[in-house]
């Protein structure tokens, strides 16, 4: 018997405004998107006759079919194999230099973090609904699957620390919803040092100072301000100004927009929040009316089969709830009855396992082989230069616990590797090569258990790694303007 029980019916209520308010908000900002000013709305302008595509949901229909699909054990592999397939037409920002990197080789959590100037953004905080909805109650679990998701594109940034966050609250969102413990639970989960952690705490300390919203917006902008209107540090301070500083539904929703900046999404997380804090009741019939039931998909998301409407991605997604509590909480269940135990709080706290995924290292790629992560430690950059020795490291964990293996690595023809000994859990090695190609192949392959695993990891060359200036985006195709690799022109 695990200690926290869900209604089943409330869940499934909860789930549904969850999806309706990503739909609500993200509509409510489109038409603002990366404009800097002070808005002043107080409803849809123009009034909308259905929802805006938005990839902030897309992306979680992916995960979605993932999940279904692959089950409740889902590894970073599994993340790969979606995105290569359903999602490889998105240029923009992160989303095309983690599909950038994918292509040359590399795998996650380098491939979200190597060349890719946008790490930081707000690419992966946009996801984090699915994470709590699969695992409500479960902050930590949800948490931690939201640092597998941000891996992909956001690897030690603070996209990874925002998506954190907000599948945390999220989760806890479930059970509890006073908003100051629901930010403290969200904040236990990510580093206190990272700038997400410190822009969320300033806006919460402007609302408890009774400092107007425009002036902790302004503070917001003036100590964590960013020229990039996506960088997600200053989008969250404006999410959860609007949650703290609303007076009602629509005034949250409003005021988070009204900050400007990446606003389709400061709306559509807030309204993904609100619908989990409060269930449908607690939309107002005025907001759902012009959007209606409908899920629009982008074009850039391909062959996924997607639910038609909210109504069927929430059964899908109790679905998968049901399994997820089932195989991998350990606090949480659902029932015919919410049932909340005393040391609810003290549950909900708990961080181990977000700690755990955290402590990843962002400068590795990891691949899953018979149930095991196998990771090759490039030890900074994925890249040797001629001449110059690099220590990279192999590691195996099994359910985020390291593994004694012993470890045998193939290079290519012309280079050195020279075994250095085990530290930290990794076994080192010294590598070198007079010539380096620019795309090469490491194959590794661990003995443990009785088992052989084998991965092949890439290494590039100074060739390949020749650097990406700074805010400027993946080449993409003049007419549909997808990745010019995966142009949907033909399809």
């Amino acid at each position: 018997m695990k200690p926290i029980t869900l209604s089943l019916e409330e869940y499934r209520d909860k789930v549904y405004a969850c999806w309706m308010g990503k739909n609500i908000g993200g509509t409510l900002g489109a038409p603002y998107e990366g404009q800097k000013t002070l808005h002043s709305l107080t409803f849809y302008d123009p009034v909308p006759d259905k929802a805006s595509a938005n990839d902030d949901l897309d992306f979680q229909l992916v995960w979605l079919k993932m999940l279904r699909e692959r089950g409740v054990h889902i590894t970073l592999s599994d993340f790969v194999d979606y995105w290569s397939k359903h999602l490889a037409s998105y240029p923009w920002n992160e989303y095309g230099f983690c599909m950038r990197n994918i292509s040359r080789g590399l795998r996650p959590p380098v491939s979200g973090c190597f060349e890719n100037y946008y790490i930081d953004e707000m690419g992966s905080p946009i996801r984090s609904e699915i994470w709590a909805c699969v695992a409500p109650g479960d902050p930590q679990l949800a948490a931690s699957l939201a640092w597998m998701d941000s891996a992909m594109d956001h690897a030690g940034g603070e996209g990874t620390h925002g998506e954190m966050f907000w599948a945390a609250v999220e989760s806890a969102a479930f059970v509890i919803s006073d908003p100051h413990t629901l930010i403290r639970i969200g904040l236990a989960m990510i580093p206190v040092w990272c700038r997400i952690s410190r822009v969320i705490r300033e806006a919460v300390w402007c609302y408890d100072n009774g400092l107007p919203w425009q002036e902790a917006r302004e503070r917001i902008l003036f100590n964590f301000g960013h020229n990039q209107p996506c960088h997600a540090v200053q989008n969250h301070g404006f999410t959860v100004l609007g949650w703290l500083y609303g007076k009602d539904y629509g005034d949250k929703l409003c005021t988070a927009v009204n900050c400007g900046y990446d606003t389709d999404c400061t709306g559509a997380t807030l309204g993904s929040l609100l619908g989990i804090l409060n269930g449908t009741a607690g939309i107002p019939q005025e907001w759902i009316k012009p959007i209606g039931d409908a899920i629009v998909l982008h074009p850039y998301t391909r062959g996924i089969d997607a639910p038609k409407s909210i109504a069927e991605l929430t059964e899908r997604t109790v679905e998968v709830g049901k399994r997820l509590l089932e195989e991998r909480s350990d606090n949480a269940q659902l029932g015919d009855a919410t049932h909340l135990p005393p040391n609810l709080l003290s549950l909900l706290f708990r961080n181990e396992r977000a700690l755990l995924a955290l402590s990843r290292d962002p400068q590795s790629a990891i691949t899953s082989v018979k149930g095991y992560d196998l990771a090759l430690h490039y030890g900074g950059e994925p890249v040797l230069r001629p001449g110059i020795e690099k220590v990279i490291g192999v590691s195996v964990r099994k359910d985020d616990v390291p593994m004694p293996a012993s470890v045998t690595i193939r290079v290519p023809s012309g280079w050195k590797v020279q075994p250095l000994g085990e530290k930290l859990s990794q076994r080192r090695y010294l590598l070198s090569a007079e010539e380096v190609a620019d795309r090469n192949t490491i194959e590794v392959c661990a003995t443990l258990d009785g088992q052989m695993l084998t991965a092949e990891f890439a290494m590039l060359g100074p060739g390949e790694a020749q650097g990406y200036p700074a805010g400027v985006n993946v080449s993409t195709c003049p007419r549909c303007r997808a990745r010019v690799e995966a142009c949907i022109c033909s399809t």
